[in-house]
């Protein structure tokens, strides 16, 4: 009568361990390294909180009816120009800045009626950014730029 094996030979085992290596040591780089996928990421979602910060800002200014100055969002007041979330110097007390919750986790800078908003402010990325340039009337809702999030940008 034949005995029947039990278990592995050496030479199974050993040939397992060399493929789990191999298979570890070309999926490993792509998990050490997700800091630009999470750079970019983090950028797309303040694009949408600035898309729907102004939407919902605009819709509140219809609401009232009388051209408000400003608009109620959530226990905060949010300036207005246009109808619109405005932008000013001091970029944290910007309407839109308020409107999108405030944008604490990101460099914002300002100038007159533009809002630049970028993921943090190491110097090889300041092109990684968003835009927000205020309405200029009530026709026209403001210009949001966002041609910087690319993996070239957020490395």
């Amino acid at each position: 009568m034949r005995t029947r094996q039990q278990g592995f030979t050496m030479i199974e085992l050993i040939m397992v361990i060399v493929i789990l290596g191999v298979l570890s040591a070309v999926a490993m780089p792509r998990f050490f390294d997700l800091s630009t996928d999470a750079r970019m990421s983090k950028m797309q979602a303040s694009l949408g909180a600035l898309k729907s910060a102004s939407a919902i800002a605009h819709s509140a200014y219809l609401v009232a009816g009388t051209a408000p100055t400003s608009v109620t969002l959530e226990g905060s007041a949010v300036p207005l120009v246009n109808g619109y979330p405005d932008v000013n110097a001091t970029a944290a007390s910007s309407g839109i800045a308020i409107a999108a919750g405030g944008l604490a986790d990101y460099t914002l800078s300002a100038t007159a009626t533009v809002l630049t908003i970028r993921a943090d402010n190491t110097a090889g990325r300041a092109a990684c950014a968003i835009t927000y340039t205020e309405a200029l009337n009530t026709s026209t809702p403001p210009v949001i730029v966002s041609t910087g999030i690319t993996a070239a940008n957020c490395d």
